[in-house]
């Protein structure tokens, strides 16, 4: 459908007052209640929007069809299966074995945030932002783990950087093909030309390292830990004991200590090497590490489920030919009180015939452990760090010996084949996209009925991993959108503040066009921020004589560059469940950006074009 506005019906109406009625009122009233509860985190963001939206329902401002219908909302669906397909990449390890030489040097936060930040701004301002953000996210959170860093010190960086970078060309964001869609639909307005795609490198490039340096200088205080908030309690914390030995074809044999960054393993602590007779407790920087030796580290559980990875150059000797299955995972389990393991020690449980599990480490309350695990007698209470195979779930269904806690790692050996199938059908799946030959979403329904077929996802894995708060959240701003629009909030709103810019000029229309633009795209999101600001912006070129384009650059510019709030650019909300971040924290690092996108944008295109 064909998109046309009458020019001197919205020039005369443009200043008009609008009707206080009852929907009006209270739909404002309901928007400062969801902004003030987000913004306190007063009930969390699913039960607010939840409140919200059943206030607007109960009083028959919005209709349950116009509350539901974000379920049938495509992009809504997009997000969730974008989010499953970087689960199942994830899972098969893809990500660190595609992302593992770019970002392989990257040992400290900042040399991570300054690779990851340009790579991915890079490849955003040519490729569909959001995917690359669900390929990127399980490699981010994963480096975290293993470099004991908060996700949340990377994950917003992460979404940033894509937006960052998405609008630097036309292509780079859906949201500036919509603009450039309605700038098409308008042919018949003198002096209108479809957008090119640098014309967005103008303002995007410069924002690109501006957006970097500020990130990189402010981002690491800004942004919460939520590792120390969450993660202080003793249970999250066992420290364990466990012995690895050097491979024969280890890249770590010929190295010396120092040199081979045993030393510098996050969460992991060098206690003693033995070789042969010897024991050697106090271990030299300057000690050649041969194959054989026996490297005893002690440190967390997730620190030491890393060095069962392939790549690390050890093995542990307790696993025996457990490696060598498809699917292994590491796990806790704690023993009962009742069980009749106690006082037995593991050799006599045989452990691995009955269960198809290693144990590789034990914690005991505060003591450590060590030595030939198979002599130890087992104790109520003893927590086992288990390296299980893909039959231990099954085995334990009916066992009061011991129970489950936490699977700490998985490790899936895919098919070379399947991988290039998964990424490959990825890509495919955004290339036809961006030529209309088909949806993103049938592409990525297909992909995931080709990951079940490879077996490369499970359906019950696959439901366990979909954030239902995400999806719930998504919907209701969808409806308070709605019923913004509907009760005459948003164009009240948008009238109201370009009004007060106008008699600044041309440079204050700017201004205002940015910042109601950016505020509406904040929370009924950009696409229908677009919708309602894009002809106002238009009529207020040609009322003041002006070239359109830097209106229509504006618009697109604020709707895209969307930094202050989860729900209004995708890739926020892909972020914002996994870095368990709350609408506070977006306004902290966002509002900033969106000060200095605005100010750059207002510049630079007032150079070009007045």
């Amino acid at each position: 459908m064909r998109i046309f506005f009458h020019w001197n019906l919205w020039e005369n109406s443009l200043y008009d007052g609008c009707m206080i009625t009852f929907d009006l009122v209270l739909v404002v009233l309901v928007v400062i209640f969801i902004i003030v509860s987000l913004y306190m985190d007063l009930y969390g963001p699913a039960l607010t929007f939840v409140i919200g939206i059943a206030i607007l329902g109960i009083s028959g401002i919005l209709t349950p069809k116009e509350i539901l219908s974000g379920f049938a909302n495509e992009q809504v669906m997009v997000i969730i299966m974008l989010l499953l397909i970087g689960d199942t990449i994830r899972r098969t390890n893809v990500s660190e074995l595609l992302f593992g030489r770019v970002f392989s040097k990257s040992r400290t936060y900042k040399g991570f945030l300054t690779r990851m930040m340009l790579f991915v701004a890079g490849f955003s301002a040519f490729l569909n932002n959001t995917p690359l953000v669900a390929v990127m996210m399980p490699y981010v959170k994963l480096w975290s783990e293993k470099h004991n860093i908060s996700p949340s010190k990377l994950l917003m960086p992460l979404s940033y950087a894509a937006i960052l970078g998405g609008c630097a060309t036309l292509i780079g964001t859906s949201t500036n093909l919509i603009v450039n869609g309605l700038v098409v639909d308008q042919n018949i307005i003198p002096g209108i030309k479809p957008l090119n795609i640098f014309d967005f490198v103008y303002v995007g490039f410069p924002m690109i390292i501006i957006g970097f340096i500020y990130i990189y200088l402010f981002g690491n205080k800004v942004l919460p830990d939520k590792i120390a908030e969450e993660d202080t309690s003793t249970e999250n914390n066992r420290n364990y004991l466990v012995e690895t030995q050097v491979k024969k074809n280890s890249n770590l044999v010929g190295k010396t200590v120092g040199d081979s960054g045993l030393r510098n393993l996050y969460g992991l602590y060098l206690v003693e090497i033995r070789r042969q007779n010897r024991v050697l407790f106090v271990v030299s920087n300057n000690l050649l590490i041969e194959a054989g030796d026996l490297l005893v580290f002690a440190g967390d559980k997730a620190p030491i489920a890393d060095l069962m990875d392939a790549n690390s150059g050890l093995t542990i000797p307790s696993v025996g030919m457990l490696h060598r299955k498809k699917r292994t995972e590491v796990v806790e389990v704690v023993v009962s009180h009742n069980s009749m393991f106690i006082g037995k020690v593991l050799k006599q449980i045989n452990f691995r015939s009955r269960f198809d599990a290693a144990v590789i480490s034990i914690h005991r309350n505060q003591e450590r452990i060590s030595g030939e695990m198979n002599g130890v007698e087992i104790e109520a209470g003893d927590v086992l760090l288990l390296y299980a195979g893909d039959q231990f779930r099954e085995r334990i269904r009916n066992t009061q010996d011991f129970y489950l806690i936490s699977r700490i790692k998985e490790f899936s050996k895919v098919e070379t084949y399947k991988i290039v199938i998964l990424l490959g059908g990825l890509m495919l799946a955004i290339f036809l996209s961006a030529f209309q030959i088909i949806s993103l979403f049938m592409g990525l329904i297909i992909l995931l009925l080709v990951s079940f077929i490879l077996k490369l996802t499970n359906p019950k894995d696959l439901t366990m991993s979909i954030d239902y708060n995400l999806g719930l959240i998504i919907v209701m701003s969808l409806a308070l959108g709605i019923a913004m629009t509907k009760s005459g909030v948003a164009p009240m709103f948008a009238n109201f503040f370009i009004s007060i810019f106008t008699p600044l000029g041309k440079y204050g229309v700017l201004i205002g066009i940015f910042i109601v633009t950016s505020v509406l795209g904040a929370y009924i999101t950009g696409k229908a921020a677009v919708a309602l600001i894009f002809p106002i912006a238009l009529t207020m070129s040609l009322k003041l004589g002006l070239d359109p384009k830097p209106f229509i650059l504006t618009v697109a510019y604020a709707a895209a560059a969307n930094f202050i709030t989860p729900i209004g650019y995708q890739t926020n909300l892909m972020v914002y469940g996994p870095g368990n971040y709350s609408f506070k924290d977006f306004f902290r690092l966002g509002f900033p950006l969106t000060i200095m996108y605005m100010i750059v944008t207002v510049l630079v295109l007032s150079l070009l074009y007045f």
